[in-house]
């Protein structure tokens, strides 16, 4: 329940109640500063108010985008200020200070400290004409521009892909202005995405032409929806915690899922084993998104050294690109992005094999990874810049370091962290492939590894090049994990090292969306429980080396189930429990790859 305390003399012929109304807000009528304070004590301090003059005159979208959008505590547009329970003893203290002129009000409240959300309008008009003139020309404005338009051009993403733009956008929008009249929430067209999917993963799975054929259409129907169900947030301010999180896991489980059922439907066709193709399209895309996340976190707060720091060649050149409209799309479209992805795993799946599709797979997103990162060590090696300790703290907790790591780095100080980490990253994947299964040898490397890992962590990471620690350690774990359940080379071995790396791959999804909510990283006991990176690299090892290759799949499985339990309960009831307390609804636009 929401609460809007509308002050002054009401206006004949104003819509103002009706539209507030309209907007979920039980309206109270206040001609006089007194009665408006009177009105506000009386409000429960869990809900929101809105104090709203009575002379406004806009858009209904403009008060709902200034009053109703859940992820701010206080927000204001134009004669009218809300605050959420959060802001709610700032908004009194303002309006016992100032009076109840929605605009002093709100000037009030940010010279108090507290953070005021202005909605950027546009076209919209929100307004308190002065006089009868200046409404007559608010109320013409007012009747000239289409909010309703405006409403949906505004519900698809500023920033997206060619093919989502021009292939999914036009029709999903009103997709999502559908669900929203008929009163259906983001989080059920986030879980109508995910069924989809799962769908056209079994349709994968039975191996034959028309359930390939189904299972890429069924795959685009799921991409459209999970369009839809971000638009539907933007279009009503149906932002949540809970929702950030769902849609963000939830793409990654499609994605994945999907992959396993064109591995099954390559065994069911013809026999062909493609798993190791699968498992690697995985680790690649994991790996890229790993390196997204990072290089923002190491960089979004970075304070930047020297008069022309800004202005990198590589940033520059950058810019240069961006004042030319083909070339936008093309760099666009050459990282390919979620929308290209899924539609050229849709057009593989529907016309060739599973082979074929996670072979171009594979060569589309290695060149897509090769020219992101190359951007970025260019940008980071000439862009001077000071990291903060929170950036510094960020990539910490994206290393998922575990015990043995910590205890190294407690004794020992070094620098160089990409390097160091690359050397014993390179050193298990190498000697994990190049000798025999069962040999002693991976150990050894693996406890190199080990020690690297804590060395490359001993000291903040807060050098140029150090947000590529992250994505090396996930490249380190998750290739030696590949690399040995391929030599092993028995039934169901590659299989359980799938559902390893991706119950691993969802607790450092899991942890870059806490970071990114504000809500810290996982709680440093399930780090250490699941054994972090070196950890679990260290006792694949000893598994390859202790046990036979049938046992050695057994076992796979059986730590696969462990972690993915282990990660899978904790982060539940963090999540629920996150929106149960009522924590401040987050909106994460999505990672454009």
């Amino acid at each position: 329940m929401s609460t809007a305390i509308v002050t002054g003399s009401p206006v004949p012929g104003s819509s103002l109640e009706g539209d507030l109304r309209a907007l979920g807000f039980d309206v109270r009528l206040a001609q006089d500063p007194a009665a408006a304070e009177e009105a506000l004590a009386a409000v429960p301090g869990e809900q929101r108010v809105a104090v709203v003059d009575a002379g406004f005159v806009g858009h209904v979208h403009a008060l709902r985008l200034g009053l109703t959008d859940p992820r701010f505590p206080a927000s204001a547009i134009p004669g009218a200020v809300t605050a959420q329970p959060a802001a709610r003893q700032a908004l009194t203290r303002a309006v016992a200070r100032t009076g109840v002129d929605p605009d002093v009000v709100a000037k009030s409240l940010e010279a108090d400290g507290t953070d005021v959300h202005h909605p950027e309008l546009g076209e919209l008009v929100a307004a308190v004409p002065a006089d009868p003139q200046a409404r007559n020309e608010a109320r013409q404005a007012l009747a000239s521009v289409d909010d309703e338009a405006i409403r949906l051009r505004t519900a698809v993403k500023a920033r997206d892909g060619f093919f989502t733009t021009y292939c999914i956008s036009p029709y999903s929008r009103y997709i999502a202005r559908w669900c929203a009249r008929r009163g259906l929430t983001p989080n059920q067209v986030t879980t109508a995405s995910l069924l989809v999917a799962l769908i056209a993963a079994a349709c994968a799975a039975t191996g034959t032409r028309g359930g390939f054929v189904a299972a890429g259409v069924l795959l685009l129907a799921s991409f459209v929806l999970d369009c839809t169900d971000g638009q539907l947030a933007r279009y009503s301010l149906q932002y949540s915690t809970m929702g950030a999180w769902l849609d963000a896991t939830f793409d990654r489980a499609k994605e994945y899922a999907y992959y396993a059922g064109l591995a099954l439907g390559a065994a069911n066709a013809s026999g062909d084993d493609v798993w190791a193709l699968a498992l690697g399209a995985m680790v690649l895309q994991t790996g890229r998104h790993v390196i997204d996340f990072s290089f923002n976190e190491a960089n979004h707060d970075a304070e930047a050294l020297g008069k022309l720091a800004g202005a990198s060649p590589t940033a520059s050149l950058s810019g240069k690109l961006d004042s030319v409209g083909w070339t936008v799309w093309a760099r666009r479209m050459v990282v390919l992005p979620i929308g290209e992805r899924w539609a050229l795993i849709a057009l593989f799946t529907a016309l060739t094999t599973p082979r074929i599709t996670f072979y171009m797979l594979l060569i589309g997103c290695a060149l897509a990874a090769c020219y992101t990162t190359a951007g970025r060590v260019l940008r980071s090696l000439t862009r001077r810049a000071r990291r903060t300790d929170r950036a510094a703290a960020a990539l910490g907790d994206l290393a998922d370091s575990g015990p043995i790591a910590e205890v190294v780095a407690k004794a020992v100080k070094a620098k160089a962290a990409p390097v160091v980490a690359a050397v014993g990253a390179v050193a298990v994947v190498a000697v994990s492939a190049l000798t025999d299964f069962g040999s002693v040898w991976p150990i050894v490397a693996a406890a190199v590894y080990c020690v690297t890992s804590g060395l490359a962590v001993s000291r903040p990471l807060k050098g140029s090049l150090d947000w590529l620690v992250p994505p090396i350690f996930r490249a380190g774990e998750y290739l030696t994990i590949l690399v040995l359940a391929a030599r092993a080379d028995v039934q169901g071995a590659l299989p359980a090292a799938f559902g390893l790396v991706a119950a691993v791959a969802y607790h450092h999804y899991d942890t870059v969306y806490r970071i990114r909510g504000n809500a810290g990283a996982p709680p440093h006991w399930l780090v250490r429980t699941i054994g972090g990176h070196e950890g679990r690299t260290l006792v694949v090892t000893v598994l390859a080396a202790l046990l036979t290759p049938t046992d050695f799949a057994t076992a796979l499985t059986v730590f696969a189930v462990a972690v993915a339990l282990v990660v899978l309960a904790e982060s539940i009831r963090f999540w629920v429990a996150s929106a149960q307390r009522g924590e401040p609804a987050v909106h994460d636009e999505g990672e454009p790859a």
